[in-house]
């Protein structure tokens, strides 16, 4: 199917060839028609799946087919929101709604705090068609009354499950409580919480509902591995796995900005160009780590969970988790960040004894069973070791990493050298189709 096919206008599919874009994922195939429609949505959606484009192209051909009043002052109003959970994310929705509406007289803004307020009011006293804000941000604005919500048409909510999370949702109500009742609501989740049960059922009007893979689910494309060590080698581990097997672009997490902070100077020193990315991190050295590890100048990012939200790198080869998350959800969206549009990727986790639990979790959220892995060189201690040290050799699957993203988009490096570890594919009792771009 193509996207004209999904009843998408001229301008719009010239934007999308321009983009690059081919074929329609299975999101964007199911939303971009019920979006056209105009009902309310409900979308189960893992990240890297093309959603953006799934919300962002429908609603961009509804603001361009209708003109709406002036507000009373003469000013043009805001007539799509968009709300995200993080800065990196927003500017990301930003950049590919900016992209889709090259060719329509729809203008975008981007606004998220960490940057002087100024630049972002003063844009506001031209026309601006669709918002994309982070919660906090959005408030300041509307404090300021710089930005007026009264005209709203259309308000996405993207990744709710993580706004939720951080524990946005007093700020959301107090957002819809400024939007008038008659609109088009679009929620996007990648989980499906109690609290995100009850919120759609408070903002959402009689909702088509779809979904493009189980809950929680991780996408095919990605190997997964987990390898025992101990917590004092795990630095260590993760330095040879990247200079032994050459891979050059790898994003990494850990569970603190402090932790991040340490183990980017770490891996620096062991001359590997690292650089973390965090909360505390002031917006302009998050955008230029950002930028840095895109085009291959920065080898290793290191991230938090919620500052790597956003992070949409065509082809990244490579996730590590340093250490696993307290929330299983969160291993649903780091791996995420690898294996997207349909390419190969590679995700490690490192498991100390301590972090057992967490790892039982995780196989209990995604339905499967992972065995540990044990490095030669790195065996850990005696309360580490596992009965079964190491998997059969039937039971490993391909774990090269799929052998792209060497320094950049362009680069695919297929010899010897590149090759990852071994890794045991999990055990996966069903398919549930492609998680695209």
């Amino acid at each position: 199917m193509s996207f004209a096919a999904l009843g998408l206008n001229d301008q719009l599919v010239q934007a999308i060839n321009e983009c690059g874009y081919t074929e329609p994922t299975p999101i964007q195939s199911q939303a971009i028609p019920l979006v056209l429609k105009g009902g309310d949505l409900l979308a189960g959606a893992q990240t890297g799946t093309g959603k953006t484009a799934g919300f962002g192209l429908p609603m961009l051909q509804r603001l361009s087919e209708t003109k709406a009043q002036p507000l009373a002052n003469g000013r043009a109003p805001v007539r799509a929101l968009v709300l995200t959970p993080t800065r990196e994310l927003a500017a990301q929705v930003e950049e590919n709604l900016r992209a889709y509406a090259k060719h329509t007289n729809l203008n975008t803004l981007v606004m998220f705090g960490g940057v002087s307020i100024n630049p972002q009011m003063k844009a506001l006293g031209r026309k601006i068609d669709v918002v994309v804000a982070t919660p906090g941000r959005l408030l300041d604005h509307v404090s300021q009354r710089s930005i007026d919500l009264s005209r709203i048409e259309m308000l996405v909510l993207d990744e709710a499950d993580r706004m939720l999370d951080m524990g946005f949702i007093r700020d959301i109500r107090r957002i819809l409580a400024l939007m008038p009742k008659k609109r088009q609501n679009l929620l996007f989740s990648a989980t499906f919480s109690n609290e995100i049960k009850q919120l759609a059922e408070d903002l959402l009007h009689e909702p088509e509902h779809i979904e493009v893979a189980s809950r929680n689910a991780t996408a095919d494309t990605i190997d997964q591995a987990f390898y025992g060590v101990d917590k004092n080698r795990k630095r260590a581990l993760i330095s040879y796995l990247i200079g032994h097997h050459n891979w050059r672009q790898v994003l990494v997490f850990t569970r603190t900005k402090h932790g991040a902070n340490r183990l980017a100077m770490q891996l620096d020193k062991d001359g590997l160009p690292a650089m973390a990315i965090h909360g505390d991190k002031s917006q302009g050295a998050r955008t230029r780590a950002l930028s840095q590890f895109k085009d291959g100048q920065l080898r290793v990012l290191v991230a938090t969970d919620i500052a790597a939200r956003g992070i949409d790198i065509s082809e990244l080869p490579h996730v590590i988790n340093f250490e696993l998350p307290h929330v299983a959800e969160d291993y649903v969206h780091r791996i995420g960040r690898t294996g997207r549009a349909g390419s190969q990727g590679h995700a490690i986790s490192l498991v100390c004894h301590e972090e057992k639990l967490q790892l039982k979790a995780i196989e209990r959220l995604t339905k499967n069973s992972f065995e540990l892995q044990i490095l030669p060189g790195f065996e850990p201690g005696p309360e580490e070791a596992q009965p079964a040290t190491k998997p059969p050799a039937n039971n490993r699957g391909r774990g090269n990493g799929g052998g792209r993203g060497n320094g950049g988009r362009g680069q695919n490096q297929r010899g010897a050298n590149n090759k990852a570890p071994r890794s045991n594919k999990p055990n996966q009792p069903q398919r549930h189709g492609r998680h695209d771009g």
